[in-house]
């Protein structure tokens, strides 16, 4: 059953029996009217299904013509966003009524170019990550805009289309994290480390730095060869066995991690700086750690950017 199939909306069922699948336990509401089966959904990764669901039931729902947008339309494309929308966001022709649902945020006007993914209309990839980048918390945007590079943005025309918007609130924000963004930092926690760094000032790192060595081909998150410094993030999920699959042997990974920063150790001269999920509970203490493994001229020069507030908690 795909995931569309599995929403129950209830103006196409029984709203007796939906409450009691509800009272039963055997059913979640998605929003109002709509309803998914409650079938032990693994927690990690919950809350953007449950968001995606979401997207999923308005569709549904809606009579009037609409376009998925914002980070609701990244969501779509299968960005892994930092954090789980919490509403939906969708173009239309009309505003919205003062009886509209909390749970939409509706912009006026619909596009002239837009995409069908997975059977929902979405903001062509432009669009979508300029509204991204120009009105959520930067860390956010910065997630979208390096997701986006990766499959095919061209950075000169989001840029331009920045510009060229009306509003020009967020667009120096927006300006910014286009420019900041960088295709090899895949993974949002690897977006998370670099975003540390370019809120600090210091010089902007190699992503996914090359390393030849006798034992194998490896590559660092973030590297400043001529500081001497490398640093990476560590996602400890790989550690535990069938993470990735029946069969996944984790004592067998962390046996080729070791291998593999001992090689990149040994040809650099250098250890790569490890962070983990829970540093991101006291950004400024990862900040200072991160600050300190520089040498002092770049300690001196480096100055947090105003536009570039504390990261968010991740909510999955």
């Amino acid at each position: 059953m795909n995931d569309a199939a599995r929403l129950l909306i209830s103006r196409e069922h029984d709203r007796a029996a939906l409450r009691r699948a509800m009272a039963d336990g055997a059913l979640e509401r998605v929003r109002r009217g709509a309803y998914r089966p409650s079938d032990g959904d693994p927690p990690r990764g919950r809350a953007h299904r449950l968001a995606l669901d979401h997207v999923r039931a308005t569709h549904q729902q809606l009579g009037a013509r609409h376009v998925f947008s914002h980070v609701s339309a990244a969501l779509v494309r299968g960005v892994p966003l930092w954090s789980a929308p919490t509403t939906t966001h969708l173009l239309q022709r009309s505003s919205a009524s003062s009886r509209s649902a909390r749970d939409i945020v509706r912009h006026r006007g619909l596009p002239d170019r837009w995409v069908e993914v997975d059977g929902l209309p979405v903001t062509d990839l432009v669009r979508t990550v300029v509204d991204c980048v120009t009105t959520l918390h930067p860390l956010e945007g910065l997630v979208v805009a390096d997701w986006a590079l990766a499959h095919g943005l061209d950075r000169d025309e989001a840029v331009a289309a920045v510009l060229a918007r009306r509003r020009r609130n967020g667009r120096a924000r927006g300006l910014l994290v286009l420019r900041s963004a960088d295709g090899g930092a895949m993974p949002p926690w690897e977006t998370w480390l670099r975003y540390l760094v370019l809120r600090l000032g210091l010089p902007r790192p190699e992503t996914q730095f090359e390393v030849r060595t006798p034992v194998g081909k490896y590559f660092v998150d973030l590297a400043w060869v001529e500081h001497r410094v490398l640093a990476e993030f560590d996602g400890r999920i790989k550690y535990r066995d069938g993470e990735f699959g029946p069969g996944y042997d984790a004592e067998r990974a962390l046996f080729d991690e070791k291998v593999r920063e001992d090689a990149i150790t040994e040809h650099l001269g250098v250890r790569p700086r490890r962070f983990v999920a829970r540093d991101a509970v006291d950004p400024r203490r990862s900040a200072e750690r991160l600050l300190a493994l520089f040498p002092p001229d770049v300690r001196r020069a480096a100055r947090v950017n105003p536009l570039l507030p504390l990261p968010p908690a991740r909510r999955s």
